[in-house]
């Protein structure tokens, strides 16, 4: 007979009863194997995400990543806690931005020269922007899968993150993640966005150095590409130098050679150049990385490394100036009460859209 669970020594009460039941005919089992209680992890406190951040926990770091990248307003004060006392222990990496376009296989090429780093003993933190669907406002955040390999490195720290919405194909605080994975003791930064356009300039006030990724064989080798993305490149890689396509990746390599001569550098001093690379089989990987520790022993050498780490810095304050600015307006009692009559009669073209805007900006 199957024993009554409400007359054990460790069970007292009536909500300790058993559902079992002997029923005839059944063989009831001879014992119950009981399942701890999991309770679910809330938010981490500020004091424990300082620790755990400081103490390298990877751990810690995603939590903390999603503390600040809640938009909930109880969450606010602890995320802005944390980045204040993690903020001295970051600023000490190097910080690659990569950009291309569709097909580039800037995924592919970030798990391969990721692991070749993280092989060389440096501390990788791979922040990948996965684009937010503009319908139904989700997010695949595919980015461990398709990172496979890197991601089961222990040098390795990969968080990918919705867009969001943000301009400029980065995720709304992906400065305050990078913060956070330097003060974790990651060393390089790996920063991927969504895609290129015009728009898609953002990771340039972010990195120290912005890697452009495109591919051979499609003809006119500006197409698909916006000029003023190459004009801020500090440099070019034709990926995919492989096999039957190494020769057009080679013939596509000297033509951006070409285009880069005639263009202004956006980084003073530095001649952008153009290379080629085969993330499968690993060429050109190592040239890449020395390329980039050549360019910024050179600018920390002259001073520009610091300087434009400032100006990054006062950016970042204008930007987060102007959204803070932004929600408050629209936080005001006054513009939710006379928001949606506005939007109303500009929809159906009873306002002109500019003074519908004169009367917003009056209430304030």
């Amino acid at each position: 007979m199957f024993p009554d669970l409400k007359h054990t020594p460790d069970n007292h009460g009536p909500e300790h009863e058993c559902a079992l039941r002997e029923v005839p005919g059944i063989v009831m089992p001879t014992e119950v194997v009981r399942v701890p209680h999991i309770r679910r992890k809330g938010v981490i406190s500020a004091d424990e995400a300082v620790d755990g951040i400081l103490s390298g926990s990877r751990t810690a770091l995603a939590r903390a990543i999603t503390l600040i990248e809640s938009r909930a307003a109880a969450h606010r004060a602890d995320a802005a806690i944390v980045l204040r006392r993690c903020l001295p222990a970051a600023g000490k990496s190097i910080r690659v931005g990569i950009t291309g376009v569709p097909g580039a296989g800037k995924s592919t090429f970030i798990e391969y020269f990721g692991k070749q780093l993280c092989d060389k003993g440096y501390k990788v933190a791979v922040l990948a922007v996965d684009p937010t669907s503009a319908i139904s406002g989700g997010s695949v955040l595919g980015d461990k899968t398709r990172m496979e390999e890197l991601s089961r490195h222990p040098n390795a720290f990969i968080r990918p993150s919705p867009a969001g919405g943000a301009l400029g194909g980065v995720a709304a605080k992906t400065r305050e993640a990078m913060l956070l994975c330097e003060a974790a003791g990651f060393d390089v930064m790996l920063i991927e966005t969504v895609g290129v356009g015009q728009s898609e300039i953002a990771v340039r006030t972010m990195a120290d150095f912005f890697l452009l990724l495109q591919i051979s064989g499609a003809g006119d080798e500006l197409q698909g590409i916006k000029k003023g993305v190459i004009e801020m490149a500090d440099a070019i890689v034709v990926t995919k130098a492989d096999g039957d396509n190494l020769g057009r990746a080679q013939v596509a390599c000297g033509e951006y050679n070409r285009i880069l001569h005639y263009l202004q550098p956006f980084t003073p001093n530095w001649k952008p150049k153009a290379l080629t690379c085969s993330s499968l089989s690993g060429t050109g990987l190592t040239e890449i990385w020395e390329m980039i520790i050549g360019f910024c022993t050179q600018l920390k050498g002259d001073g520009t490394f610091e300087a434009r780490r400032r100006e990054q810095n006062m950016q970042w304050f204008r930007t987060l100036l102007k959204e803070a600015v932004l929600n408050r307006f629209f936080e005001a009692k006054g513009v939710q009460d006379i928001l949606p009559e506005l939007e109303n009669d500009v929809a159906e073209g009873m306002l002109p859209v500019a003074e519908a805007i004169e009367r917003l900006i009056k209430i304030n």
